[in-house]
């Protein structure tokens, strides 16, 4: 960070700490972020919860969903298995609660969003293409819509991205992460390696990142093994991602 290298950050979305639920949940949505302040870019890379993987630590519960890496070893488990994946190196990890992401949000005074699809969640309603200025909560449940979706987990992933990229274009700054109402607020619902001062190199020598953003995703395909359904990512796939990264 003092020398200003791109870091490949993975983050994790738990799907706790909202609707009652207080359990440690699994790793509900994998992106893995790379800011590089040379190009003042940013790529973001969704990877399928139920992609197949090897656990290297867990080796008698493999092959596995890459979400259960998480459950069985940690955020430490769930980076091993994705450098192992994609030959690809991880520096740190970021892992938020749906209940802190709606915090982080209203925290720093909403999101502005264009759905990619029309549909109704939770009693919020969104409308395909139109641009909307979301709080918390309806960014939550823009986010967390899952089986209405004609493209199931993908098109999640799509919609995780679009409010990951809104909020990076809000948050990566020093003033948040400065702020003691912004950092308090999400500090019971945030885990991560990296320590304060990380934070603020980041914010201070990699905001400019955000000024490009690139989205993309880790394409499978369904695959049974023994009655488990996964989302098998090809060699030609995880080769492609690894060059992007």
């Amino acid at each position: 960070l003092k020398e200003k290298k791109p870091v490949s950050i993975l983050f994790m979305g738990t799907d706790t700490d909202f609707g009652g639920r207080t359990y440690k949940g699994r790793s509900d949505s994998m992106m893995i972020i790379t800011l590089n302040p040379a190009k003042q870019s940013t790529t973001i890379v969704s990877i399928p919860r139920d992609m197949k993987v090897n656990l290297p630590d867990f080796p008698q519960y493999s092959p596995s969903k890459i979400t259960a890496a998480y459950t069985y070893g940690g955020p430490k488990e769930a980076i091993n298995s994705i450098e192992q994946h994609f030959n690809i190196p991880i520096d740190y990890y970021v892992t938020l609660s749906l209940g802190g992401l709606k915090k982080a949000i209203d925290q720093v005074g909403g999101v502005d969003v264009i759905s990619p699809l029309t549909f109704t969640s939770n009693g919020e309603h969104y409308t395909k293409g139109q641009k909307e200025h979301m709080d918390g909560t309806k960014a939550m449940w823009f986010t967390q819509m899952r089986y209405d979706d004609p493209n199931n987990d993908y098109g999640r992933q799509e919609r995780q991205r679009i409010v990951l990229e809104a909020l990076m274009k809000k948050a990566i700054s020093y003033k948040t992460v400065l702020n003691n109402d912004f950092m308090s607020s999400i500090s019971h619902n945030l885990k991560t390696d990296l320590t304060m001062f990380d934070m603020l190199q980041l914010a201070l020598n990699y905001r400019g990142t955000n000024k490009n953003i690139k989205s993309d995703y880790a394409h499978g395909t369904g695959d049974m093994e023994k009655g488990v359904s996964f989302q098998d990512v090809s060699g030609s796939e995880q080769t492609r991602i690894s060059n992007l990264i």
